[in-house]
């Protein structure tokens, strides 16, 4: 990974000292990432053993253990092909984002249908004619009579649920 070999020379030439860092700190942080990740998720990765171990033992130490550990994983990382690891760390990524992005549009069509009623239902059925608009009105009447008289919220996250299930087909 740090050297390169130069054919028409023969001999091995060193990355410089910046580009080093830079790539340990890449390494770093695909150690952070991967440290976030739950032992199903890691198994999967097919990582080698004292990899998944370290990573593995590393959620569960404070800081100073911590550090020292994740300085550990890296010298692991720096002896394999970490690209198939950064490329999935990218995909589930970007599936969270997709999911976070989902969760948040649901809230707001929630909420906006709680709080603007019909206006609002209409440009939902625009936009999802397949819905079913009397079981939301339905959800909807139900949401607003139980705050107003300080209920639990049961409607309100059936609509949730509602929404989220036709948003996310």
């Amino acid at each position: 990974m740090y050297d390169t070999y130069d054919e028409e020379h023969e001999n091995v030439a060193r990355l410089n000292k910046t580009q080093q860092k830079r790539e340990i700190a890449e390494l770093h942080d695909l150690a952070k990432s991967l440290s976030r990740l739950d032992a199903v998720a890691l198994e999967k990765m097919d990582l080698p053993k004292e990899l998944f171990q370290a990573l593995i033992d590393v959620q569960s130490m404070k800081h100073g253990a911590e550090k020292r550990q994740f300085k550990f994983i890296v010298k692991l990382l720096r002896q394999i092909e970490t690209e198939s690891f950064m490329e999935t760390i990218a995909e589930l990524d970007a599936k969270k984002s997709e999911q976070d992005k989902n969760f948040h549009r649901t809230e707001r069509w929630r909420d906006r249908l709680i709080s603007e009623g019909h206006d609002a239902l209409t440009e939902f059925m625009g936009l999802y004619p397949l819905a079913d608009s009397g079981q939301i009105r339905q959800l909807v009447r139900n949401a607003n009579k139980e705050a107003l008289e300080n209920k639990p919220h049961k409607s309100s996250r059936a609509l949730f649920r509602l929404l989220r299930d036709i948003i996310c087909q």
